[in-house]
């Protein structure tokens, strides 16, 4: 009989959910049957868990059977307590999520971070389809990696692996202001290079609130202050991600996130790159991802 798998992505602004059928619970492969897509209750933990629920319960009623759920989320589950750490969306921070969502739900479920989620579903079948190491990126809410080596999701000692977000803005010069950083730390990849991040650039440069869309079209009708942010960013963005090259050496890095929708940035990055990375030529290549914003559910599902 084939597989029903439940694949959620729980991010800071949207849960979505896919439902595929697969000839088997291991197949990293199969169609399609439900989606749904929600906005994510802002702050509420509770309200959270339950929206999961209902997103569960109302495929399977839909669809009239059960399914195995993985879910990606927007942190990582501590070795040390069990609880959710590492998260953007600091309700989460400290909570029992995969415990808390078993009783609601009344099955085994899989949780791991967004980032791998969208690493492992690039890495499978999508832009990074047939290299050895993949390198995930988000660049969204927050600023998250993955890293996907011979198709096995890199998790680490200490289920950090791939988050470079955390790291600071490499080789920063006078201009580049060091913001506080949810985690504690000033100056992080995620103050520059998240959506979040370069939204609070350009408000610390203007006064003006806008969003990273807006901002992006203001450089594109050839609005001053958004152009020289975006040719910031973009440099930020290279040194950021030729710090993850000297380090994993990765055959291709997938940017997602609603960052990865700005089309220069996959010319104009590595035009520049090579300046920080410690080789005589660059082979990795920058894509876009195959699945767009819903690979990371994709990747959900095959936990």
């Amino acid at each position: 009989m084939s597989a029903l798998r439940f694949g959620i992505d729980l991010g800071g602004s949207k849960i979505e959910l896919i439902a595929l059928l697969a000839g088997s619970s291991k197949s990293k492969s199969g169609k399609v049957v439900y989606q749904k897509r929600i906005e994510t209750p802002k702050g509420d933990y509770l309200a959270i868990v339950q929206e999961i629920a209902t997103l569960v319960f109302e495929a399977e009623a839909e669809l009239g059977q059960k399914g195995g759920v993985g879910i990606g989320i927007p942190g990582a589950i501590s070795y040390k307590t069990g609880r959710i750490k590492n998260a953007n969306s600091t309700c989460l921070i400290g909570k029992d999520l995969k415990s808390d969502l078993q009783k609601v739900l009344n099955r085994e479920i899989t949780l791991a971070n967004d980032a791998n989620c969208f690493a492992l579903s690039e890495a499978v079948d999508g832009s990074g389809k047939g290299t050895r190491v993949v390198f995930g990126v988000i660049i969204g809410t927050g600023c998250g990696g993955g890293i996907v080596i011979d198709g096995t999701i890199l998790n680490g000692v200490n289920a950090i692996g791939g988050e470079w977000g955390h790291n600071p803005l490499p080789w920063a010069d006078e201009t580049d202001i060091p913001s506080p950083c949810y985690c504690g730390l000033k100056g992080c990849n995620e103050t520059f290079l998240s959506g979040s991040g370069f939204e609070a650039h350009y408000r610390l440069r203007t006064g003006v609130q806008k969003t990273a869309k807006e901002i992006v079209a203001l450089s594109q009708q050839g609005d001053t202050i958004a152009t020289q942010l975006l040719y910031d960013y973009t440099v930020w963005l290279a040194k950021g991600l030729a710090s993850v090259i000297n380090v994993i050496d990765p055959d291709v890095i997938v940017l997602g996130g609603g960052m990865s929708n700005v089309d220069s940035l996959y010319r104009e990055v590595p035009k520049i790159w090579h300046k920080w990375v410690f080789s005589d030529q660059v082979n990795t290549r920058l894509l876009p991802p195959k699945y767009g914003d819903s690979s990371g559910v994709r990747g959900a599902a095959w936990l």
